[in-house]
């Protein structure tokens, strides 16, 4: 629960040194597994690592200051809860050390101080299933203090988790009722990887069923404008068991801050959509060079240092505001999509297809509104392919649902074809069909609408809409887009 005011630097730190909750304390405030698991499915969580030092270093470099300014921001945000993983290897194995349960008290003490819950994620980076008495003896070490803690909402038992490794499940099978003798009233659940998906949640689902979890933990990478159906496909997996969305995002390594914005809207739209109230995007901080240990896969991959709604240099991405926005409003806009390029480059969603016939440039030296617009300039086409600026909207598609989207268009000496398309795919991203508009005359021509009305193929997840212009000696410039 979000205290109010704020605490000195100093007071939170010292605040933050303190040991789990009394005896009276949780007396008097002591969770059931009910309050905790109602709290967890509607949380606001980030994933959290500070930018400087991810995974293991988080742990091993630990830093109260910059911890206390990372979640300040967190809170500011609109977040409620912040996820911690831990790492057997980092805090001691069998017996974690005191000084990394202090790190770890420390760390729940500062989210406490900004008005955050922690939810707790047990043996990242873990494959040692051959020793369950370990194991257990690591587990109830850590969990055990904040049995009774409400500042621990959850534990998630294993960061994805595979369902087809045999040892792993008769390992977990073991795990889960240890962690639940000395923590009876703490939900339990399980990830899986975004490869692994609802097949996997189904497969933890019936081999559990004599240890079962409280939830489930869905991680979504996959393609956002098909994360309704996604979603579905995950609660449906393990129902009536619900599920939480606990890590999502997008890296900017490659793509724009416009994209991973309209990404993370796509997602909390779908989410609210499908009545799953908990998305925890991945990550609140991008990471600088050496910040991600070399012993991990992951540092080797670039864009594993781009998820972050923060730069850095703590400057805030788009996404960031989106987060916000769906955090403490529960609401996302279609602004995000830049309908009508006023953004800058860096914030717009827009993508070009079929670029090597073609691209569109935003320029401001004719626009319909506002100072800028999209525009073709001798583009040709790809067998039967035209060129044009897509994107997808925030709005889920959901098949037999009608959609409209128009745009507007002004040629110069314009040849070929400039239309806009609804472009119609599955849920495996198969293309089913299209849908295009009227067509803009050959020439010169004033600012001329072009719309499209459509019904959502029965099968259909996911749509994009295409600005169109192949075949076009002249110049054509599109502005005022409009999709819903």
């Amino acid at each position: 629960m979000r205290r109010p005011g704020t605490l000195a630097l100093t007071g939170l730190l010292l605040l933050a040194f303190s040991s789990p909750a009394s005896p009276a304390d949780a007396a008097a405030l002591a969770p059931t597994l009910s309050s905790r698991t109602a709290a967890v499915l509607t949380a606001k969580t980030i994933n959290y690592y500070p930018s400087n030092a991810g995974w293991t270093y988080m742990w091993t470099n630990f830093d109260a200051v910059r911890v206390n300014t990372d979640l300040a921001r967190a809170a500011a945000l609109g977040a409620t809860d912040v996820r911690a993983i831990i790492f057997p290897q980092a805090f001691g194995y069998p017996t974690p050390t005191t000084a990394y349960a202090q790190k770890l008290s420390q760390l729940i003490g500062i989210a406490d101080a900004h008005g955050l819950s922690v939810k707790l994620t047990l043996f990242d980076w873990w494959s040692g299933y051959s020793d369950v008495a370990g194991s257990i003896t690591w587990a109830q070490a850590i969990v055990g203090p904040y049995a009774n803690d409400p500042r621990v909402t959850a534990v998630e038992v294993k960061n994805e988790f595979q369902p087809g490794d045999a040892a792993a499940v008769t390992w977990v099978r073991q795990v889960i009722p240890a962690i639940r003798a000395i923590a009876p009233a703490m939900p339990l659940t399980l990830s899986v990887d975004g490869a692994t998906g609802a097949a996997g949640m189904a497969s933890i689902r019936s081999q559990l069923a004599t240890t079962p979890l409280d939830y489930y933990d869905f991680h979504f990478y996959g393609a956002s404008e098909r994360s309704l159906a996604e979603i579905r496909r995950a609660r449906a997996a393990v129902a009536p068991d619900p599920i939480v969305i606990g890590e999502t995002g997008v890296s900017t390594h490659t793509g724009t801050d416009g994209e991973q914005a309209a990404y993370l809207a796509r997602v909390f739209r779908a989410a609210g959509e499908a009545g799953v109230g908990s998305v925890a995007p991945w990550t609140l901080n991008d990471f600088s060079a050496g910040a991600i240990p070399p012993n991990s896969a992951v540092s080797t991959m670039p864009a594993q240092y781009k998820f972050g709604l923060y730069r850095t240099d703590t400057t805030a991405k788009r996404s960031a505001s989106v987060v916000g926005t769906a955090w403490t409003t529960g609401t996302t806009s279609n602004s995000v999509l830049n309908l009508g390029f006023e953004a800058p480059l860096i914030d717009s969603p827009w993508r070009n297809y079929q670029a090597a016939a073609g691209t569109a440039v935003i320029t401001s030296e004719s626009r319909r509104t506002g100072t800028q617009s999209a525009r073709f300039h001798g583009t040709t086409r790809n067998g039967s392919n035209l060129p044009s600026l897509l994107t997808s909207p925030i709005t889920p598609v959901q098949g037999g649902r009608q959609w409209h989207a128009e745009a507007y268009a002004r040629g110069v000496a314009a040849t070929g074809i400039t239309e806009i398309a609804l472009s119609w795919f599955d849920i495996n991203g198969t293309w089913i069909s299209q849908n295009t508009s009227n067509r803009l005359p050959v020439g010169n021509t004033g600012w001329t609408r072009l719309s499209v009305d459509a019904v959502a193929p029965a099968t259909a997840a996911s749509v994009q809409l295409h600005l169109k212009c192949g075949d076009n000696t002249g110049t054509v410039y599109y502005d005022d887009v409009a999709i819903s």
